[in-house]
């Protein structure tokens, strides 16, 4: 793995799409893009000014080794081919390692988000309403409990700076369409159940996942963007799951939870941070805490 970290992307090669909270993403003619992982972090959609070291390799990584498990339940938007023949000599440093060259697609203006244990804003949501994103659950479950199903609570997608918000099902059937919503949330429960249980076979206990999903040009549906990585799911490890939760705790994550749980409990001029940038400066032992568990869910998957 590269010693290199990766804040911000620089490709002057090829015309800059976007940035996002941890991508960089560039054009690539008129039918490819060009996703570099950076090393940065968000959490509760805000990017920390301290990056990861070897985050956006890791995530490039586990996300590509996931799309290979998943192939045959739906097409996914990788093209095959080697990210650092498209940029020039000077720039391959940038891009090795964390990069994907992918189809361009029309993405949906939606997240697909699969829930299999009760946590973090569907447990809170649950407190208040007994449901999650409109889907009603059983009285008696406690923070980090397995839900009986998996359940689809999808999200808008968020512009930069702004909070992903829950949706209903029936809000999701307004947006895309009754047909394609009843489409990807097929897909996406099937995706999660496989991931699941081959997880599962690892020691690790996937919690909930969300996925991104487009359409190519003949309309059909392509699962895109990263998929199954600690940046986009809740990971657990099986040992020490039962006496967190005994204990009424959240269990011990491989996942961002840590930084998250810090940023809960930081104070800044004696009150809670307010979830808007700029973000409080991480410790260096959070930030390695972080490094290491993504390292070690990797290697559990791949090993």
């Amino acid at each position: 793995m590269s010693a290199a970290v990766l804040h911000r992307s620089s490709i002057s090669s090829l015309p800059l799409l976007a940035r996002g909270k941890v991508r960089d993403n560039y054009a690539v003619g008129d039918d490819r893009i060009l996703m570099v992982a950076s090393d940065r972090l968000s959490a509760f959609d805000v990017i920390l000014d301290q990056p990861i070291p070897g985050k956006g390799e890791l995530l490039t990584q586990m996300a590509l080794w996931w799309f290979e498990q998943l192939r045959d339940v739906v097409p996914n938007h990788l093209t095959g081919d080697d990210p650092e023949s498209v940029v020039l000599p000077a720039e391959r440093e940038q891009v090795r390692g964390r990069s994907m060259l992918v189809k361009r697609l029309r993405p949906l203006p939606v997240e697909a988000v699969v829930r299999g244990y009760l946590a973090g804003s569907g447990w809170v949501e649950y407190q208040r309403s007994q449901s999650v994103c409109g889907v009603a659950l059983p009285a008696g479950l406690g923070n980090a409990s397995r839900l009986p199903a998996p359940i689809f609570t999808p999200a808008t997608k968020a512009e930069e700076g702004d909070h992903d918000e829950n949706i209903s099902f029936e809000r999701m059937c307004e947006i895309v369409g009754p047909a394609l919503a009843e489409r990807v949330r097929s897909v996406a429960i099937e995706l999660y159940r496989r991931a699941a249980e081959i997880a599962l076979a690892r020691g690790i206990i996937i919690a909930d996942t969300k996925f991104e999903f487009g359409l190519d040009d003949a309309g059909e549906l392509t699962l895109m963007d990263e998929i199954l990585t600690p940046d986009s799911s809740r990971f657990w490890p099986v040992d020490g799951y039962q006496q967190a939760v005994a204990a009424g705790r959240n269990p011990p994550s491989f996942d961002k939870q840590s930084v998250r749980d810090w940023l809960e409990q930081v104070r800044i001029d004696g009150q809670p941070w307010n979830k808007q940038p700029p973000a409080p400066q991480l410790p260096a032992e959070v930030a390695e805490a972080t490094a290491a568990s993504y390292r070690e869910a990797l290697q559990r998957l791949t090993a």
